[in-house]
């Protein structure tokens, strides 16, 4: 997992050596004049989670990704030595799933060494290796590619901006010339500051509300007259205006407007993620820390990215196998980061089954026809305030989590949904036809189960079996269990 704490996401590792490609001055660069229209879902692959990966694995993840209306792989390399192979491995599986699945890659500039101009020629190798591969990304005809930081590296020029401009961008010219839009973690206000060091940006950030922290939420609430203890309507609204948010979407997209253009576009793209927990003590990765994925995190900052997905170019789904922050929607397979003790057990597979319903709306600009009945449940496995030996002990902003059962619905006209926490503990909704957000408390000792009825029919009954609910865990574990019907 990666080592920048407040940023978040797994550490993986570098490329040792590539080729130094010939220097080339702006006027060589090719200008693309039209921007891309199409709308791209594209999902983070950690490249250093996938050591024992085939070919085989690669393809079963690229058929379910495709299958769920995802468009392509961010592929996160790092500096292990093993990690080209695997990169090497993926684009075969793509090309062989005849999908026309996409890649890109992402490089993981908080491990990648770039102080260098070598470090830059070590980043040219991967795009020039695929630069023409039929599974490339390719934007604006230019073989795109990303990154999770990098607002640090100078490649041994004098600013980072130089860095990037004469080091990565101007060197890759004609077919491989390249679409670049970086995950630097800078104010946007600077983004004038790197006009011929990259095309666009990804606000990482962005699928998490970030700013919401147990302070903050405990100055807004008091001030209304609630608590995170005694949520009133009021205080649930207060953090529900967090939840999804859009405001530093607009603030990317403003100030990527009034970059100078050069004759191209400026691509901005969001980022969505379901869920966010990482429990590392000091004496490892020393991260242990929460950000609010409640209030139905995913699906609401899905709808929020929908609504403006005019101003989107992209949207990345964070992450597909991040396995120690717990935003995976994948399977749990391959190599983990030692996070065994939060995942394990807690399948995500549900998030990935809703996202097709998403994708397609945000796409296409019209939500799809639900065509089939569905229901879908998530929840923690212990109590917010749980006490445990563990000697990590609980994660920062913890007391922001509500014990709170989460569902939503699919259905296909007016019904009835029954959630249930308990043998004594349930609720009833009347849900119009489409897409219903619900929640209810959960019950020390209970499960999670939901109904959906229509005409006096259950039309859909899940009843998962593997969670329950506790108040005295033998480790605190803030990961979600995520259930749905099939």
């Amino acid at each position: 997992m990666r080592l920048i704490t407040s940023l978040g996401l797994p550490a993986f590792f570098t490329l040792s050596s590539a080729l130094s490609i010939p220097f080339s001055d702006s006027s060589t660069h090719v200008k693309r004049q039209a921007a891309t229209t199409t709308k791209y879902v594209v999902a983070h692959h950690i490249v250093g989670n996938t050591y024992p990966y085939t070919v085989s694995n690669w393809a079963s993840d690229i058929a379910l990704a495709s299958a769920h209306g995802i468009d392509g792989f961010a592929l996160n390399v790092g500096s292990d030595s093993w990690q080209p192979a695997r990169v090497a491995d993926a684009y075969t599986a793509a090309k062989n799933s005849g999908t026309g699945f996409k890649l890109f890659i992402s490089f993981d500039m908080s491990v990648l060494p770039c102080s260098t101009a070598a470090n830059a020629a070590a980043l040219r190798t991967y795009i020039t290796t695929y630069a023409n591969h039929t599974n490339q990304l390719k934007y604006d005809g230019a073989v795109f590619a990303s990154t999770f930081s990098g607002e640090s590296c100078t490649f041994g020029q004098s600013s980072v901006a130089l860095g990037w401009q004469t080091q990565f961008v101007q060197q890759l010219n004609g077919t491989n010339a390249v679409y670049f839009v970086p995950s630097f973690f800078i104010d946007p206000a600077t983004f004038k500051n790197y006009n011929n060091s990259f095309n666009g940006q990804f606000n990482w950030n962005s699928g998490w509300p970030i700013s919401l922290t147990t302070s903050v939420a405990n100055s807004q609430l008091s001030a209304s007259g609630t608590s995170l203890n005694n949520l009133s309507t009021a205080g649930q609204n207060i953090l529900k205006s967090y939840i999804g948010s859009t405001a530093t979407d607009t603030n990317y997209v403003t100030n990527l407007k009034a970059m100078p253009s050069n004759g191209e576009s400026r691509a901005y793209m969001a980022a969505v993620s379901p869920w966010f927990f990482t429990h590392y003590s000091p004496q490892t990765y020393n991260k242990n820390f929460i950000y609010d994925g409640d209030w139905h995190l995913y699906p609401t900052r899905w709808q929020n990215l929908i609504a403006i997905r005019s101003q989107v170019d992209l949207v990345e789904i964070v992450t597909w196998n991040d396995y120690g922050e717990s935003h995976y929607i994948g399977p749990i397979e391959g190599a983990q980061p030692n996070s065994q003790a939060w995942v394990n057990g807690f399948d995500h597979q549900g998030w990935l089954y809703m996202t097709q319903y998403f994708a397609t709306a945000y796409k296409t600009g019209t939500y799809p026809a639900i065509t089939k009945d569905q229901i879908f449940l998530w929840a923690r496995p212990h109590t917010r305030n749980a006490t445990s030996s563990d000697p990590v002990g609980k994660p920062t902003n913890y007391e922001l989590d509500q014990d709170q059962l989460w569902a939503v619905v699919f259905t296909t006209a007016a019904s009835t949904v029954t959630l249930s926490t308990s043998a004594k503990t349930n609720q009833t909704f009347s849900v119009p036809a489409g897409v219903s957000k619900l929640n209810m408390p959960l019950t020390v000792g209970g499960y999670m189960q939901g109904q959906i009825v229509r005409s006096g029919k259950t039309i859909v009954s899940l009843s998962p079996s593997g969670y329950s609910f506790t108040a005295t865990p033998s480790s605190y574990n803030y990961n979600a269990f995520v259930a749905y019907s099939t």
